[in-house]
């Protein structure tokens, strides 16, 4: 393997000569399944709501170049997060198109590089550059496992060399990482994506969009379904009244017909007892006219 030589980033207060940093070209460089992933690691840090890192400035982007030296060509990660810096407002100047590390203050605190074949120098070259950069994590995700065991390794800059971390978190900037299988852009796969600190993947916009769209057809759903409820129970609630009503309607008719026929057992005794009345009168005259009325 060639010998690495890198140099520090230039520190002087004199800004160098930038002209001749070739800052693009136009070399295909991916294949579709890195190229989507790439732009689902970036979306949703830039559409996270609430926004993330406290909202502090930050910049990530997909396939940009990262000066490290005027003397040096960039180094062109998948995709890389600096926080606490801007991308300069004249960004089609050479100074702007890029990241020069002399312009911005500081390296990246996170570079992602997706292993696409053997030949990226993932765990070697890229690794030492990195490394020399003073990147704060190195994050290689090797979905067909091409250079190592296991698809996703984690880096964490320790003094002046990487330690494999235990786990995909990144306590330095408050998230971490995690593989997600689901369906992005209309394609089922297994992803890299990124995930707050208790492990939920951040969405993107148009994920978050969607689960508001299912939280409110949720709500609609539970609100009619309220509102069936309700109608149901008012229509009970009427069927008991009109029952109440039919039973009190039911007890005051009996209740008639009772004293409906009190009043006739009543008008009865009375006809009886002035029945025997008569009789006895009758009986009376008869025994004063000398006939015996039993006779």
């Amino acid at each position: 393997m060639d010998q690495l030589v890198l140099e520090a980033p230039v520190t002087t207060l004199t800004k160098p000569d930038t002209s001749h940093l070739v800052t693009e070209d136009d070399t295909p460089v991916d294949n579709f399944y890195s190229e989507k992933n790439e732009r689902l690691l970036v979306r949703p840090i830039y559409s996270a709501d609430p926004p993330l890192f406290g909202g502090r400035p930050f910049v990530v982007a997909a396939n940009v170049g990262v000066f490290y030296s005027v003397r040096q060509p960039a180094i062109v990660p998948d995709v890389f997060l600096s926080l606490d810096v801007e991308m300069s407002d004249d960004w089609w100047e050479t100074a702007g198109r890029s990241y020069l590390m002399w312009e911005v203050g500081k390296p990246p605190d996170v570079v992602i590089e997706i292993v696409s074949n053997r030949v990226g120098e993932e765990l070697t070259r890229k690794r030492q550059i990195y490394a020399r950069m003073r990147v704060t994590y190195y994050v290689v995700y090797d979905p067909d496992r091409q250079l190592q065991d296991e698809p996703l390794t984690v880096f964490e800059l320790r003094e002046n060399a990487y330690v494999k971390r235990a786990d995909y978190r990144l306590p330095a900037i408050g998230i971490g990482l995690t593989l997600w299988e689901g369906i992005f852009e209309g394609k089922r796969a297994t992803w890299l994506r990124w995930c707050d600190q208790n492990g939920r993947v951040i969405p993107t916009g148009q994920e978050r969009a969607a689960s508001e769209r299912r939280r409110a057809e949720q709500e609609r759903t539970r609100a009619e379904q309220e509102r069936a409820r309700a109608e149901e129970e008012q229509t009970r609630a009427e069927q008991e009244r009109t029952r109440a009503e039919q039973e009190q309607t039911r007890a005051e008719q009996e209740r008639t017909r009772a004293e409906q026929e009190q009043t006739r057992a009543e008008q009865a005794q009375v006809r009886a007892e002035q029945e025997r009345a008569r009789a006895e009168r009758l009986a009376t005259q008869l025994r004063a006219l000398g006939i015996d009325p039993e006779a």
